[in-house]
């Protein structure tokens, strides 16, 4: 088993999520938002938006299930040669297009520190198998280029915004 993560690439995700979280509440504004500062605990209530919620699959807390994957580097990615890596990350990123587009992947991104750990997938799954079968479709994965390790994980139904807000502010196409 592979121990979690040390301090430092804790704090980092972490900080990744927070930051992903504020820059969403940023750029949406808020429905039913009262001028008067010191709303009660029934006009927050009454400003809840019940259908998003029901649409993002939020609970009464505004969260829900997901299943995070840490992306290491596999245990053939040495044997690869530069062509067929080449091949396999165009692959791998088609994959990831194709898992956002069907609305399975929530939010997906490389680490720039040069360690084993390469990246994180955020699946918009209910359980471990269910993104296990998603990973399994990657290229890079099948190739042992690349090695998944999938944790659930609780975090806010927001989340689910990501990939649309993306695609509004993102000139690149892969």
């Amino acid at each position: 088993m592979i121990p979690f993560f040390n301090k430092k690439l804790r704090f980092q995700l972490f900080s990744f999520i927070i930051i992903a979280c504020i820059s969403y509440s940023c750029l949406v504004p808020e429905k039913g938002k009262t001028s008067d500062t010191d709303s009660t605990n029934v006009n927050s209530i009454s400003s809840i938006d019940s259908v998003l919620a029901k649409q993002l699959g939020a609970d009464k807390n505004g969260m829900k299930m997901y299943v995070m994957a840490f992306l290491r580097k596999g245990r053939k990615r040495w044997m690869i040669d530069s062509a067929t890596a080449n091949r396999l990350q165009k692959a791998h990123i088609e994959t990831i297009a194709r898992l956002a587009d069907e609305g399975k992947l929530v939010l997906a991104g490389p680490f720039e520190d040069n360690t084993d750990l390469r990246g994180i997938y955020l699946f918009n799954v209910k359980t471990v198998a269910e993104a296990q079968q998603l990973c399994n479709s990657d290229p890079a994965i099948q190739a042992e280029s690349l090695a998944m390790e999938l944790h659930p994980w609780y975090g806010s139904a927001a989340l689910m915004k990501v990939s649309e807000i993306h695609k509004k502010i993102t000139t690149k196409n892969y």
